[in-house]
């Protein structure tokens, strides 16, 4: 609130310079792109993680199946889910996380 009525003040000034106006909304400016980047890197990195997925990988679907890949294709996969061992077919942007062994082994202690 108080920030808007000094903007206000700042313009309503003749001869006030264009160089104060970029002052303030100069930190606004570097939050914004400084969170447009780490989303990019965030994606990218989830990006490659998705294309290295192999068969014998622990998964969790955005469903909350967790399952075993069993079978690879070009956009989806065969998960293999217990306890009955039925195999589904996904898409890969459904899997949510990768379990990897440690974090198997930390949550069964």
């Amino acid at each position: 609130m108080y920030i808007f009525a000094f903007i206000a003040l700042q313009t309503s000034t003749p001869g006030g310079g264009g160089l104060s106006g970029l002052v303030l909304f100069l930190p606004l400016i570097l939050l914004f792109g400084y969170m447009f980047y780490s989303q990019q890197r965030k994606q990218k990195r989830w990006q490659s993680t998705l294309g290295q997925l192999k068969t014998g990988d622990k998964v969790v679907t955005s469903g909350g199946l967790r399952g075993t890949i069993v079978a690879l294709k070009d956009d989806s996969l065969h998960l293999r889910v217990p306890p009955d061992n039925l195999r589904i077919e996904i898409t890969r942007s459904s899997v949510v996380s990768v379990i990897t062994p440690d974090e198997a082994v930390a949550k069964s202690t």
